[in-house]
This record gives structure tokens, sequence and C-alpha cells, in this order.
């Protein structure tokens, strides 16, 4: 009898060992993993609060957990389970994959850009206030979680690629574990966002000069801080799509673009201080330019074969 609970008691001990080793693998493979994919977190949380503001008080925060679900059903349901049926039957599709995602990226910016720039995003303006309060809250929500859709590929492609050599388990682990902490984070910041001129307007209306000042502060930044953040978003939109494309190529071993934008790291990273900044800038520019080229010639084919049907 005794004998029978010691060894029960090292069966457990063992197992008990096995789980800690693989919770530290999973938490390490998420580290990873959840470090790679930064650069689309930040585009993620620079875009999405577009989306939530122009509504009533009130709506704001609604809006943004019913566009936190959509993002989390999103990786859970769609893109988990998609990752690990690549990743077990056809890891080649990854990179393909990752750089459709980017050229969708790169076009979205450089549509915003043409929008900004021809003054079409006026109509779209009035376009949307012609809609309904309802209307318009499903019309954003739907559009926000669209592009939360391709984001969200890139963010667990990205993981899935650096947690590649882990077995299929840990594999699934970390890229649960990354997109449930990315998404409450992404959404929790942008839930301060678009609260912060509500913020600002209780801080002001308490006692004391200070906390008056800040609320007034706050109130009057937000404008600022919405207009920086559409800016911000869509060079992130470049940067990471033109990113995705150029490892792609390297993946590819494609000739003269890699190189050069290695060789331009390279020579930015030799600088006598700030070497890591300079060459992670580089990249990120390089990166942007790459965007803006692909995402340029996939508006100018569509915007020619509209012009194409539109005449015939």
């Amino acid at each position: 009898m005794a004998s029978g609970l010691a060894a029960l008691l090292d069966d457990i001990a063992a197992i008990a060992k096995i789980a800690a080793t693989s919770l530290d693998d999973v938490v390490g493979a998420a580290g990873k993993a959840g470090s790679k994919a930064l650069g689309v977190v930040v585009d993620d949380t620079a875009v999405t609060p577009s989306y939530a503001v122009g509504f009533t008080p009130d709506r704001e925060l609604p809006i943004v957990a019913k566009i936190a679900l959509g993002s989390l059903l999103n990786k859970m349901f769609l893109l988990l389970p998609a990752a690990l049926l690549l990743s077990a039957f056809a890891p080649w599709a990854i990179t393909p994959i990752l750089m459709a995602g980017g050229a969708y990226l790169s076009f979205e910016a450089v549509e915003k850009i043409a929008e900004h720039v021809s003054g079409h995003d006026d109509t779209i303006v009035a376009t949307e206030l012609a809609l309904s309060s309802k209307a318009l809250e499903r019309a954003k929500v739907f559009g926000a979680i669209r592009t939360d859709l391709i984001l969200s590929g890139a963010i667990m492609a990205i993981s899935l690629a650096s947690v590649a050599d882990k077995p299929l388990g840990v594999q699934a682990m970390a890229l649960a574990v990354v997109g449930v902490l990315i998404t409450v984070g992404v959404y929790g910041v942008v839930g301060l966002i678009v609260k912060m001129d509500d913020i600002g307007l209780h801080l002001a209306k308490r006692r004391g000069r200070s906390t008056q000042a800040l609320g007034r502060g706050l109130v009057r930044a937000m404008p600022a801080l919405l207009n920086g953040l559409t800016v911000v978003g869509t060079a992130a939109m470049l940067w990471v799509g033109g990113g995705i494309i150029l490892h792609g190529l390297e993946h590819y071993h494609m000739p003269m673009l890699p190189p050069l934008v290695e060789g331009f790291t390279h020579w930015a990273g030799s600088a006598p201080v700030l070497s890591d900044f300079f060459a992670w800038l580089a990249f990120a520019v390089a990166s942007a330019v790459a965007g803006l080229v692909v995402g340029g010639v996939i508006v100018g084919v569509i915007s020619g074969a509209a012009r194409l049907v539109h005449r015939h």
C-alpha cells in the first residue's frame, strides 16, 4: 500500500514537472511571438480609435467592446485553427499568405492617402452623415472588424513563424495567449484613447487648479491626438505591410531589393551613437517605401480597371 502510494506520488510529481516545463515553453514561446508582432500591434492600436469616435459618449465604449469581441473571435475561431492547420499540413503557404496580407495593408494605406489628397474622404464623411446612428455604428464596427481580421492575421502568422519549431500543442497555447493578451492590451488602450476627452471634462470640474488644467489639456489634446493617430496608423500600415513583403522576398531569395535594404540598414546602424535606433529607423523607412510602391501599384491597377469598366 505504502509503495503504491509512493509510486502514485512519484507519477504526480513527474506529471507536474512536465506540466511546468510545458508552461515555461508556452510562456517563452508566447513572449517571443508577441515581440515579433509588435509592429502590427502598434498599427492595430493606432488604426482602431477612428472607428469609435463621432458617436455619443455612451456609445463609445460599447463600440470598442464590440470590435474587441469581434477581434477575439477572429483570432480564436478563425485565425488560430487556420494557423495550426497551415503549420501541420501546408507550412509553405504561411509566407505567401503573409505577403498577401502585407500587400493589402499597403493598399489600404495608399488608398487612405489618395482619398485625403483628392478630397474623396470628405465624400465618405458626407455619406456617413446620411446614415442613421445605428446603421453608422454597424458599418463602423464591421469595417473595424474587417481591418482587424487582416491585422490579426498578420499578428498570428508572424507569431506562428516565431514558434514554428515548437510542438503543435505549444504552438496552439502560445498563439492563444498572444491573441488574448494582445486583444486585451490593444482595446484597453483604445478605450482609454476614445474616452480621453470625457476623462478631461471630469477632471476639469474637480477642485484644484492643477487637476483642472490637466483636464482642459486632455480635452484640447484630443483632436490633435486623433489626427496624429490617423497619420501614425497610415504610416504603420505602410511600414508593417512593406516589411512583411520585404521579409517574404528575402525568404524566396529574390535578388536586388532585400540585399539593398539590408545594406542600407547596416549603413544606418554604423552610426557612432544610437546605432540600433538608426538601424531600426532605416528598415522602417525602407519598408514604408516598399509598402508605398506596392500599395500604389495595386491602387493604380484597381483605379484603371474601374475606369475601363465604367467606360465600357
